[in-house]
């Protein structure tokens, strides 16, 4: 039996589901969902918050503030909730209204950036917005998830231990990039290890982090619209792009099968699939990094009219496999 009295005690590392019925391959997916803020950001926000803690940083006055696209705001807003302090998610319009409102709803304050930077997106507006709020008060304390070491501490600590303790014959990982955060401290932790893992970043189309010219993303999670401060690539091994329509059609087949995922973990599955149908083996033990669920995407994701409008009648019609995606 589990009791807690604070909903940062309770995040579940150990669930894997088993995607070999779905994929033909043998890949497990780690979920990372099941905590109270519902997605993997709970680990960063944490630790972060703790780190500026520790430093000093925070005081009764302090307001924190971040930039994101939505589950870190989400996090964060649980953990200023849960320590007492303020908290100020600064976002764009991708972060769909579910999340705004969960924001809000656990005390925290959304400011919403409009106009998109003139080379750095809506990244970039965010970001300007910040240090404008920076520089008007001593108050504000930027945790910046984009640089912040704490960030990928946090997975070098907790989500790659797990993810060897479950699998000790692991040979192949695959991780989302987003702030690179969660790829970086995976990373590290796995090139100490005793075993040899090829590392594998899944990335979006339009996503700048390895390359490439900046493109239209709707769905909020992976990719970035500037290079990821954290990101060393030569941790990597290699790198699979994923249009935004086959991470559609990924989420939609799993739910067929009853598992409920939001946009970052379809990206991840679909740019699995497509690897392990290149250099896959009978005997090859993959894992897959589920950053998140799918309950905040009904109105997106799952929602047949936004489909309709953003990517055409077609997107699920007729149903690609997995596998449908495009390595870089």
């Amino acid at each position: 039996m589990t009791i807690i009295s604070d909903p940062l005690q309770y995040n579940e590392d150990d669930l894997f589901v088993d995607l070999r019925g779905a994929t033909g391959h043998t890949l497990f997916l780690k979920c990372e969902g099941f905590n109270f803020a519902g997605s993997i950001k709970l680990k960063a926000a944490i630790g972060m918050v703790e780190a500026a803690e520790r430093d000093g940083l925070l005081n009764q006055w302090s307001i924190l503030v971040e930039s994101s696209s939505g589950n870190l705001g989400v996090a964060l807003a649980m953990v200023a909730a849960s320590k007492g302090y303020r908290f100020l998610c600064v976002t764009d319009p991708r972060c769909n209204a579910t999340t705004r409102r969960l924001i809000q709803t656990l005390g925290s304050g959304v400011h919403t950036v409009t106009e998109p930077h003139p080379t750095g997106g809506f990244l970039g507006a965010r970001l300007d917005h910040i240090r404008r709020l920076c520089a008007s008060s001593a108050r504000y304390v930027w945790l910046d998830q984009y640089a912040n070491p704490n960030n990928w501490k946090a997975h070098h600590r907790t989500t790659a231990p797990a993810i060897a303790r479950q699998f000790p014959d692991l040979d192949v990982v695959f991780i989302g990039a987003g702030t690179t955060g969660t790829l970086m401290g995976c990373a590290r932790w796995f090139r100490r290890w005793n075993r040899a893992v090829r590392i594998v970043a899944v990335d979006a189309v339009g996503s700048v982090s390895f390359g490439g010219p900046s493109g239209r993303r709707l769905i909020p999670g992976l990719g970035m619209s500037v290079h990821p401060p954290q990101l060393d690539a030569s941790l990597v091994d290699d790198v699979v792009r994923v249009e935004e329509e086959d991470t559609v059609r990924a989420c939609h087949q799993l739910a067929q099968r009853g598992f409920l995922f939001g946009g970052s973990t379809g990206t991840v599955v679909s740019g699995a699939t497509a690897w392990l149908e290149r250099h896959g083996a009978p005997d090859l033990t993959a894992v897959a990094i589920a950053p998140d669920l799918g309950e905040r995407y009904l109105d997106t994701v799952y929602s047949p009219s936004w489909l309709i409008e953003n990517y055409g009648d077609g997107v699920l019609a007729p149903p690609a496999p997995l596998a449908d995606a495009r390595p870089a």
